[in-house]
């Protein structure tokens, strides 16, 4: 189980699990519940490279359709396949559902992301 005080988060509400030069991105509690139940999630390619901001996937709920997007500049090394065959699972558990696994290219980048209290703060402004 993730610890939430150990994750940075984006206005975009996902949830960044740094580990070295790698991340893993998933969407955070405030992101499952606003969508409702989520039907069908839409993953990159393994090796594929994105720059900071750019759309990465697609999740559809029986609401809404939104992009993900990727938090820093990286190539994805690894997708949480689960997804596609049972996308429900990012109600049940957001924070232990990723979408992908990336490596950093640019480690600065993580200070433009949210820390825990900042996203708290964040999220009782949206709500």
């Amino acid at each position: 189980m993730r610890e939430m005080e150990k994750l940075l988060f984006t206005t975009e509400h996902e949830w960044v699990d740094v580990q070295g030069d790698e991340a893993i991105i998933g969407i955070t509690d405030f992101a499952s519940k606003a969508l409702g139940d989520i039907v069908f999630v839409e993953l990159p390619e393994v090796e594929e490279s994105y720059g900071m901001g750019d759309s990465f996937g697609v999740i559809e709920s029986v609401k809404a359709a939104a992009d993900m997007y990727i938090p820093v500049d990286g190539t994805v090394l690894e997708v949480n396949t689960e997804l596609e065959d049972d996308p429900a699972l990012l109600n049940q558990d957001p924070l232990a559902n990723w979408f992908v696994k990336i490596k950093i290219n640019d480690k600065s980048q993580l200070d433009e992301l949210m820390s825990p209290e900042d996203y708290q703060r964040f999220c009782e402004e949206e709500a």
